[in-house]
């Protein structure tokens, strides 16, 4: 039986992670951890590049990397500054829903763990 295999869907899944770790974790590390705007940003950046398809079989699905994709160094700084951008215009389309489910922060001195020593 025979697959087709996204490999730039891999890729951008793994390069969205490694630009979301340069993210404070609240709130933009918290936001994207919601799998519906994690999936919604990878949408967004992968309307705007070229996809690479393999088609292989399902024993050789496995042995498939993330570092399959050939893409040169340029195309994927390309790809981290499209990330960057969409990750702030899904940021500002969802900021007010975001806001009612990712709380403020509390500062940790204030938390009430510490009132009692």
């Amino acid at each position: 039986m025979k697959t087709i295999v996204n490999l730039t869907l891999a890729a951008v899944a793994r390069e969205i992670e490694e630009v979301l770790e340069t993210y404070p974790h609240h709130p933009y590390q918290k936001a994207f951890s919601i799998p519906d705007l994690r999936q919604e940003l990878t949408a967004h950046v992968l309307s705007q590049i070229s996809n690479c398809y393999v088609v292989v079989d399902h024993t050789q699905k496995l042995f498939i990397t993330l570092n399959s994709l050939p893409c040169s160094l340029d195309e994927k700084e390309c790809i981290k500054d499209l990330i960057h951008r969409e990750i702030e215009n899904v940021w500002h389309k969802k900021e007010k829903e975001l806001s009612h489910q990712i709380p403020e922060e509390l500062d940790p001195g204030f938390a009430p763990s510490h009132w009692f020593g």
